[in-house]
C-alpha cells in the first residue's frame, strides 16, 4: 500500500513540475519573442542559415541518439531524414520574405507579423529531424518556440534543440527564444496548449493530441494518421514503381506517417509486379502468417503496437512466431478487404503491405478510397502511372491532400523529390479534420496584414441607386426554355444517322468494320428495289480509351465511338487518329 502511496506522489510531483516548467518557458518565451520581433530580415535570416548549419553538421550524432533512445528506425536513415529537416528546409524558405514588406502592388501592400509563441508537439518516430524542422520555421518567422517532447524521446530532442539554440544566440537570438520540456507529461503539455501566452500551435503525435490541440482554444496546425495507398496503373515501369514503393516503406522501417501501406495492383500487370517484389526482397504472408502478424500489429483499440513500429520486417515476423529470410524487407499480405475486419489493411508505421488485385483503373480508384477512409482520410497517396490523363481523372477522385506520382510517397510527400514545399507537418485538410490540406511551412506561422487602397470609389454610391426597372426584370425573370417538337426532334436524328452510316458505307475501310462478310448480290438485284433494312444499332460511344484498346479495335477491324467528354491518352489519341479509328457523336 505505501509502494503505491509513494507512486502516485511521484506521479503527482511530476505532473505538476511540468506544468510549472511549461509556465516558466512560455513566459520566458514570450519575453524573447518581443526581442526577436524587432530583428530585420537579414538578422533572421542569418539566424536561419546557422541554425540550419549547425543541424547539418550534428545530423548523423543526432539521428544516432534517436534511434538509441527509441529503438525506431535505424541510425542511417535517420540521418537523411535530418539532413532534409535542416538543409532542403533551409533551401526551400531562405528567400522567403517574413519581416516588413513583403509584397507591394498599387492597391495592396502586404505586411508580415510574426505570431508569438509556437507550441510544437514532437513525436517519437521522428524526433530530431521534426525538432529540427519546426524550430527553423518558427524562428525564420520571428517567433519564439517551446517543443513537447514524447516521453520517448526526451533526451534526443532536448540535445537537438541545445544544438540549435547555441549556434543561434551567438548570433543574438536571446536563448529563451528555443525552450524544451525537459519533464513532459500530458498535463505538461496541456498547459503548454493553453497558456494564454501561447499563439499558435504546431501538433504532430497521435489523434489523441491532435484533438487535444485543436480543443485547446488556440489556432493549432495538427496533422492525422496516413494509410497510403500506391497505385500500380497497368502503364507503369513496374521496376521502377516496386522499386520506389519499398524504397518508401523501407525507408527508416516505415515510421513516415506519409510512408505506402497498401499496394493497389491492376490484374493485367499482377504477374509482373509480383515477380518484381520477390526480386526486390519481398515475403508473401501465408493465411495463418497474417492472423498471427494480424494479432501482433493492431491492438484491440485498432491502434498500431508501438512494439513493432519502425522495426525490420525479420524482426516483426519474429515477434509474431515464424521466421522469414534474413534479407527480407517487406513482409506483403494479399487482402480480399479493407477495415477493422482485415487489420492490416490500416497504417502499420513498419515495413509491412496489403496487397491488392483490381480489373482496371476505375476499380482501384474506388478501392483507393475505401484504404484511405480506412484511416488516412485527406493524407497522402501515391499513383504510378504513364498517362497523364489516367492520373488527373484518377487525382480527382481522391480524398488525398497530396497525390504524388512516380515517385516514394514519403519522398515525394515531405517535397524532397517533388515540387511540395518542403515540409514535416503535413495537413490532411477538412478530410482528416485538420485546418489546411497543405505542407506546413514558415509561411503559416505568419500573420499577413494588408493595406489597401480606394480603387473603386463609386462603388458604395452604386449599391444605393435604386435598380433600373430592365434590371429588376432580368434579375427575376425566368430562364429562356427551348422546347423541341418530339418527331422533329426523331426525325432530325434518324436523317443525320442515315446520312452517317451511308458515308462510312462509301468508305472501303468502313465497309470491312461495319460488315465484314457481306452478303452475296441477290440474283433479281435491279429487277425491283426492295425496301431497305433497319438500320443497325449504332454502339453507345465509350467513356475511357487507352492505347490498348485501340491496339484491340484495329486488331478486330473496328471502330471506336467516343463523344465529347470521352478521356483518350495521349497515346491512344495518336494511334487512333492515325488510322482513324474513331467515330464521333
Amino acid at each position: 500500500m505505501r509502494a503505491n502511496v509513494r507512486v502516485l506522489s511521484m506521479l503527482t510531483d511530476r505532473d505538476l513540475i511540468s506544468i510549472q516548467q511549461a509556465r516558466e518557458l512560455v513566459t520566458r518565451a514570450a519575453e524573447a519573442q518581443r526581442v526577436l520581433a524587432t530583428f530585420t530580415q537579414q538578422h533572421v535570416d542569418r539566424l536561419f542559415a546557422v541554425m540550419a548549419e549547425a543541424a547539418l553538421r550534428e545530423s548523423e550524432r543526432l539521428a544516432e541518439m534517436a534511434h538509441r533512445e527509441t529503438g525506431y528506425g535505424n541510425p542511417a536513415d535517420k540521418t537523411l531524414k535530418n539532413r532534409f529537416a535542416a538543409l532542403c528546409v533551409y533551401e526551400g524558405f531562405k528567400d522567403l520574405k517574413t519581416v516588413g514588406i513583403i509584397r507591394e502592388t498599387e492597391s495592396v501592400i502586404e505586411m508580415a507579423d510574426p505570431r508569438g509563441v509556437v507550441a510544437a508537439i514532437i513525436p517519437s518516430t521522428n524526433p530530431t529531424s521534426t525538432t529540427i524542422y519546426k524550430i527553423l520555421i518558427a524562428v525564420k518567422a520571428r517567433n519564439a518556440i517551446v517543443l513537447s517532447p514524447h516521453p520517448a524521446a526526451v533526451e534526443c530532442i532536448t540535445e537537438t534543440a541545445r544544438v540549435m539554440r547555441e549556434a543561434a544566440a551567438r548570433e543574438g537570438l536571446p536563448p529563451d527564444a528555443i525552450g524544451c520540456l525537459t519533464v513532459p507529461t500530458l498535463e505538461g503539455t496541456q498547459e503548454l496548449m493553453r497558456h494564454r501566452l501561447t499563439s499558435v500551435i504546431l501538433a504532430t503525435g497521435g489523434m489523441g493530441l491532435v484533438r487535444a490541440a485543436y480543443s485547446s482554444g488556440k489556432p493549432a496546425f495538427g496533422v492525422g494518421p496516413g494509410n497510403v495507398p500506391a497505385f500500380i496503373e497497368r502503364s507503369a515501369d513496374v521496376a521502377k514503381a516496386v522499386t520506389d514503393i519499398l524504397t518508401g516503406k523501407c525507408f527508416d522501417y516505415g515510421t513516415i506517417c506519409s510512408s505506402e501501406q497498401s499496394i493497389v495492383v491492376e490484374s493485367a500487370i499482377d504477374g509482373r509486379v509480383r515477380e518484381e517484389l520477390n526480386r526486390q526482397g519481398a515475403y508473401w504472408l501465408t493465411a495463418e502468417e497474417i492472423r498471427a502478424l494480424e494479432a501482433l500489429v493492431i491492438r484491440p483499440d485498432h491502434t498500431v503496437n508501438p512494439q513493432i513500429v519502425g522495426r525490420p520486417a525479420p524482426r516483426i515476423a519474429e515477434m509474431a512466431g515464424f521466421r522469414v529470410p534474413p534479407g527480407t524487407r517487406v513482409l506483403v499480405a494479399e487482402l480480399k478487404g479493407v477495415g477493422r475486419d482485415h487489420p492490416l489493411s490500416l497504417e502499420k508505421l513498419s515495413p509491412i503491405l496489403a496487397y491488392y488485385v483490381v480489373p482496371d483503373w476505375r476499380a482501384a480508384a474506388e478501392l483507393c478510397q475505401a484504404i484511405l477512409r480506412a484511416g488516412g482520410t485527406g493524407h497522402t497517396l501515391a499513383i504510378h502511372s504513364r498517362e497523364r490523363a489516367i492520373v488527373r481523372e484518377f487525382a480527382l477522385r481522391q480524398p488525398a491532400s497530396r497525390i504524388v506520382v512516380n515517385t516514394p510517397a514519403p519522398h515525394g510527400s515531405i517535397g524532397l523529390t517533388t515540387d511540395l514545399p518542403p515540409s514535416l507537418t503535413l495537413g490532411c485538410g477538412s478530410w482528416g479534420g485538420n485546418i489546411t490540406s497543405d505542407n506546413i511551412s514558415p509561411w503559416h506561422l505568419l500573420d499577413i496584414k494588408r493595406v489597401a487602397f480606394e480603387t473603386k470609389p463609386r462603388a458604395v454610391e452604386a449599391l444605393q441607386r435604386p435598380m433600373e426597372r430592365a434590371e429588376r426584370a432580368a434579375l427575376t425573370a425566368e430562364p429562356e426554355v427551348i422546347r423541341l417538337d418530339r418527331a422533329a426532334l426523331e426525325a432530325l436524328v434518324e436523317q443525320v444517322l442515315i446520312a452517317r452510316l451511308g458515308s462510312a458505307r462509301e468508305s472501303p475501310a468502313s465497309t470491312i468494320s461495319e460488315n465484314p462478310n457481306p452478303a452475296p448480290a441477290s440474283p433479281t438485284e435491279g429487277a425491283s428495289t426492295p425496301p431497305p433494312e433497319p438500320a443497325p444499332a449504332r454502339p453507345r460511344p465509350v467513356d475511357f480509351v487507352c492505347e490498348d484498346d485501340v491496339k484491340r479495335a484495329l486488331a478486330e477491324k473496328r471502330k471506336i465511338y467516343i463523344h465529347s467528354r470521352t478521356i483518350i491518352t495521349p497515346a491512344a489519341r495518336d494511334l487512333g487518329e492515325a488510322h482513324d479509328v474513331f467515330v464521333r457523336e
